[in-house]
């Protein structure tokens, strides 16, 4: 005897709780694939905005120190120059108050009177040559005016040794002839020496030979007599 067919069960239908969780899992995952890279999108677009903010501070920032610094520098620049002007104003005003005292002391009533005599002699470097000028003056008789001619002589030492050069050596000519002068109360005679190389000048001698009366010599240290810079060189 055959046994009867049994019909399949029926499948049981998932627990409700079941479809909630799956519902909300597929829903929660397109909300996040739908929504998250566009909020992404706009962070990084807000933070480049940022970026490009803090960057262009930067840029005015950088430029602005720029501007100042500069600005520094031109005002540095000009107070070094506005000094330097100020010292050559204070300069000349000591030389132009010592030219006022030299004259009162030369043509005024209470002046020491003097014969002819070299007030001052001033050296300075040009390259190769020295550039001398030497005030002679004179107020002893006053109205008399004086010719003469000026020559110099210069003493040193070279190679250990002394020597000293005479006015035809230092001009370079072998019969070279003295600078003339003539006048009443003051002149400034100014001509041009050579040194030899090697030669370190100490002494140098002022010679006048007038037309009238004896001789004149005056000697002056080279130290003394040499120009110097701000920087306290020789020039």
């Amino acid at each position: 005897m055959s046994e009867p067919v049994r019909s399949p069960e029926p499948r049981r239908p998932w627990p409700v709780w079941a479809m909630v969780a799956l519902t909300l899992l597929l829903s929660g995952w397109g909300l996040w694939h739908t929504l998250l890279p566009g909020d992404a999108r706009a962070r990084a677009s807000t933070l480049e905005r940022q970026v490009r903010a803090q960057q262009t501070q930067i840029e005015q920032l950088q430029q602005r120190l720029a501007t100042v610094s500069r600005s520094d520098q031109i005002s540095r620049e000009a107070n070094r120059d506005l000094q330097g002007a100020l010292a050559e104003r204070d300069e000349e005003i000591a030389a132009l108050r010592a030219d006022i005292a030299f004259y009162e002391r030369l043509v005024g009533a209470t002046g020491q009177r003097r014969g002819l005599t070299v007030h001052a002699l001033r050296l300075q470097r040009q390259g190769d040559a020295w550039h001398f000028t030497a005030t002679l003056t004179q107020n002893l008789n006053r109205g008399a005016i004086s010719r003469g001619q000026l020559s110099l002589a210069v003493e040193g030492t070279q190679g250990g040794r002394l020597q000293r050069l005479e006015w035809a050596d230092l001009r370079q000519q072998p019969q070279a002839a003295g600078l003339p002068f003539s006048f009443k109360y003051f002149q400034q005679v100014e001509g041009d020496l050579v040194l030899p190389p090697g030669l370190t000048p100490v002494r140098v001698t002022v010679r006048l030979a007038p037309q009238s009366g004896g001789p004149v010599e005056q000697s002056f240290t080279w130290a003394e007599a040499s120009v110097r810079d701000a920087a306290g060189l020789l020039r």
